[in-house]
């Protein structure tokens, strides 16, 4: 029988599950849109609530995707969005949040975050996060891309402790953040949104990741997303068009590493003994 999706908490209380849906590269092509929004749709039914998206993810085109497929299903749906550097200031922040809600067609964003650091103050980029929290276009806010440093910094502004997430590249294959960016925000409560939790598909091929699915009677691809969400507050959003894939995206979440299986994955997929540059795609 398969079980429910485990869940973890934004410092917010809000409660999403730990496994969720991406939608890069959606949007980019008209003829494709109704099948990605019927993915997404279908993900929501086996219970991948959380989308994330990007006002620059095909120019808005994947929001427009979005809006689509929870269109009467808003309630079912906790959406995420960015904010591109280039219009983080806090005028900017609050214009390029109006234009995604937008093209979600919904009133509140559920989590907005900025993508990566640019040239704007952090202090401008938190100001319109305010407003736009005081106006009620969106309910929490975090960040994309930050390293340890830069989150000590934002933490550290006026208001800077409110920080609900910071979503960063993590699987198998780039697990430097295990060594300090994951401890430090596990300390404080703040989970950690992996995005590209397949590395895009590389490393899917590896002959320990395919002995360890066969014993398990799954994919490669569900053992990977099984390791990135059987760390401790950190949410995978693979993304798919497929619904094929939704559901077998889904069944990672049912799948259950042994401490075996995790060792042979130490010595396969090697964890950090030092820092590491933060790694972006």
């Amino acid at each position: 029988m398969t079980s429910a999706i485990p869940t973890t908490t934004f410092p917010s209380a809000a409660q999403v599950p730990v496994l969720g849906q991406g939608t890069w590269h959606m949007g980019e092509r008209a003829d494709r849109a109704k099948e990605e929004a019927a993915s997404l749709r279908h993900g929501l039914d086996l219970g991948m609530t959380l989308i994330d998206t990007a006002e620059m993810y095909a120019n808005g085109g994947a929001e427009t995707v979005v809006g689509e497929a929870i269109k009467g299903r808003r309630r079912d749906a906790f959406i995420v969005s960015k904010v591109l550097p280039s219009n983080a200031s806090t005028t900017g922040t609050i214009r390029a949040c109006e234009a995604s809600l937008k093209r979600l067609g919904m009133e509140t964003i559920d989590l907005y975050l900025l993508h990566w650091r640019g040239s704007y103050g952090l202090d401008e980029t938190l100001e319109g996060f305010e407003r736009l929290q005081q106006a009620g276009k969106i309910k929490t806010w975090g960040v994309s891309n930050f390293d340890v440093d830069d989150m000590e910094e934002i933490s550290a502004l006026p208001g800077g402790k409110q920080v609900a997430t910071n979503q960063v590249l993590y699987n198998l294959t780039r697990r430097g953040i295990e060594y300090d960016l994951q401890p430090w925000c596990a300390d404080r409560g703040i989970p950690i949104m992996a995005y590209s939790p397949l590395d895009e598909g590389r490393l899917l091929n590896h002959p320990e990741l395919v002995h360890i699915a066969k014993a398990h009677q799954a994919t490669p691809a569900q053992v990977a997303l099984a390791f990135v969400i059987s760390r401790p507050g950190v949410i995978a959003i693979p993304k798919t068009s497929s619904r094929q894939r939704v559901e077998e995206n889904r069944a990672s979440a049912d799948i259950h590493l042994t401490l075996e299986n995790l060792s042979a994955l130490d010595a396969a997929f090697a964890p950090p003994k030092r820092k590491k540059p933060l790694e972006m795609i």
